[in-house]
């Protein structure tokens, strides 16, 4: 086992990515760039806005910063490697690198997860109980919650990287996917993998589908407030407010949830790196756009900025 571990250590692995990378490299390697780039400058820009437009300063956009955050540190970790694979065409990955992408793929899926349904939560609280809105989703409250939500999830995130750091991957050095995913790096595995067996179902429960179920049971009770409202001015201006949300959980809940419950078969492995690479890449880029695009205060906030901006110059 000694020797199995230090040479997984010494020789890293083999991320195997696209099999047509060869061939339409710079093709790929302009996309990832695009996608990228794209993805930290439209999330940044709603952090700046969220930090700069006092009429951004609610529990909803707090989250939403957050969820901005969370997607930078998520696609910069992995993009970039990709990337360089792309580009060079070298498909090996340090044994401490890889560690590093299970620590933040951990840490920002299980993140994402629950801070959808804190923002699900927040629009129940907002339509169901508007008079007690800003009795329970008070700045303490809000604050203290995303601080043990990273915490929980960082911590979270170690463990998995210790449990496989001890690891033996003696069947090959070889990842069929494009980042080093917990799934894939268990099926090299040669050792005793039933601590993170069960790690990872018990996560696939009580992070996954329980913040989803919770979510939808929001949205449930939202419909059913809005059913009752009369006049369709009050609830256009509900659905346009819960669109963008449902929109973004929507995208990263199906993509996520139907890459891990699909079973594998033999040529089900470019149909998973495309449905990863949606949820790692695409995702984190379209959520600021969701949210901008039908979102009277994020364009107000914008105006407001870039006036600011142009009068100090």
């Amino acid at each position: 086992m000694e020797n199995a571990l230090n040479s997984t250590m010494n020789n890293g692995f083999h991320l195997l990515a696209f099999s047509t990378s060869g061939e339409y490299s710079w093709t790929i390697f302009f996309g990832l760039s695009l996608m990228y780039l794209m993805c930290v400058t439209l999330n940044i820009t709603i952090i700046v806005l969220v930090c700069l437009a006092h009429q951004l300063h609610t529990p909803m956009y707090f989250f939403l910063c957050n969820l901005a955050a969370q997607d930078i540190i998520f696609v910069s970790a992995v993009l970039p490697k990709l990337m360089a694979i792309t580009l060079t065409g070298d498909p090996r990955i340090s044994f401490h690198g890889c560690i590093i992408q299970v620590f933040t793929f951990a840490v920002c899926v299980d993140l994402d997860f629950l801070l959808l349904a804190t923002m699900g939560y927040d629009r129940y609280v907002a339509i169901c109980m508007p008079l007690r809105y800003h009795l329970i989703m008070n700045t303490r409250l809000c604050v203290l919650l995303m601080v043990t939500l990273w915490a929980f999830c960082a911590a979270n995130g170690l463990c998995f990287s210790l449990l496989l750091s001890h690891v033996r991957f003696c069947k090959s050095h070889d990842l069929n996917f494009f980042f080093c995913d917990i799934k894939i790096m268990l099926g090299i595995s040669c050792g005793d993998i039933t601590p993170i067996v069960k790690l990872v179902s018990f996560e696939a429960m009580f992070i996954g589908f329980l913040p989803f179920a919770l979510t939808v049971s929001s949205y449930i009770r939202i419909t059913l407030t809005m059913l009752r409202i009369k006049t369709s001015a009050a609830r256009l201006k509900i659905f346009s407010s819960c669109s963008s949300h449902l929109t973004v959980v929507l995208l990263f809940c199906g993509t996520s949830l139907s890459l891990y419950m699909k079973s594998d078969s033999g040529d089900s492995g470019e149909q998973n790196k495309l449905l990863g690479l949606i949820y790692v890449g695409l995702v984190p880029m379209v959520n600021p756009v969701v949210y901008s695009l039908r979102n009277r205060q994020i364009r107000s906030a914008t105006k407001t900025v870039y006036a600011q901006f142009m009068a100090k110059k």
